[in-house]
C-alpha cells in the first residue's frame, strides 16, 4: 500500500471512530441527562400546582426529589466531559484513564472492576484511542445488562508485538446483537479480530486481538 493510500485509510478510520463516538455520546445524553431534565420539568410543574392549591408540604417534597435528579444529571454530564478522549488519554495516559472510568462506574454501581491494563501505555496512539473507547463501552454495556458483581479487563502483549484485550463479567450472558456488532465495528477500525463468548448460566467475555502493525499505530 502506498503512503498516500495508507494516509487515506487512516483518515477514514478516524472519521468512522469520530462518528461512532458522537453517536455514543448522543445516546448517553439522551438516555441520561435528557431523561432527567424531562422528569425534573414534570416535577416542577407538579410542585407549582401544589403551591397554587395551597399544599406547600407536597410542593417541598416534589422539589426535593427533583433536586436529587438535577444533581444526578449534573454528575452524568460531568462524567461525560471527564471521559471525553483524547483529553483523558493525553492528560492521564491510557492505564490511568481506564482506571478513572472504572473507578467512577464501580463506585456508582457498587461492583468490582479488576484491571490489568498497564501494557496499554506501550501501544500506539491510534490503538490506545480505539481500545479506550471499546473498554469504556464494554464496561457500560455490561453494567446496563445488570445483575453482575465484577468485571475483569486485561490487555496483554502477544508474540510478535501484537496485543489482546479481554473484558469479562459475571452478569447475564445475554448481549444485544447490536452491541456486539458495534464493538466488532470498533475493533475493525483498528484492524483487530473480534470474538465474544457467553458462559451459561452467567458470564460473558469479549476479546480483541490487534496485529503488531495495529498495536504500534
Amino acid at each position: 500500500m502506498s503512503a498516500e493510500k495508507a494516509e487515506r485509510a487512516l483518515l477514514a478510520e478516524r472519521i468512522i471512530a469520530e462518528q461512532d463516538e458522537r453517536r455514543r455520546l448522543a445516546e448517553l445524553i439522551h438516555d441520561g441527562p435528557v431523561q432527567h431534565l424531562a422528569a425534573i420539568s414534570q416535577m416542577v410543574d407538579a410542585a407549582l400546582d401544589s403551591v397554587r392549591t395551597g399544599d406547600p408540604a407536597r410542593a417541598a417534597e416534589i422539589l426535593s426529589r427533583g433536586l436529587v435528579l438535577a444533581r444526578e444529571a449534573a454528575q452524568d454530564l460531568r462524567s461525560l466531559c471527564d471521559d471525553l478522549e483524547p483529553r483523558a488519554l493525553s492528560e492521564l495516559g491510557f492505564a490511568a484513564a481506564i482506571e478513572a472510568v472504572a473507578r467512577r462506574i464501580a463506585a456508582r454501581r457498587q461492583i468490582e472492576i479488576h484491571l490489568e491494563v498497564d501494557h496499554g501505555d506501550e501501544l500506539g496512539e491510534h490503538a490506545q484511542t480505539g481500545l479506550f473507547q471499546i473498554v469504556r463501552e464494554a464496561i457500560e454495556q455490561a453494567v446496563r445488562r445488570g445483575a453482575l458483581t465484577h468485571i475483569d479487563v486485561t490487555i496483554v502483549a502477544l508474540d510478535g508485538g501484537g496485543a489482546a484485550l479481554s473484558v469479562s463479567d459475571d452478569g447475564s450472558p445475554e448481549r444485544r446483537s447490536a452491541v456486539l456488532e458495534m464493538l466488532a465495528e470498533r475493533a475493525a477500525t483498528l484492524n483487530g479480530r473480534f470474538s465474544s463468548e457467553a458462559r451459561w448460566p452467567r458470564g460473558s467475555t469479549i476479546r480483541i486481538e490487534l496485529p503488531p502493525s495495529a498495536a504500534r499505530r
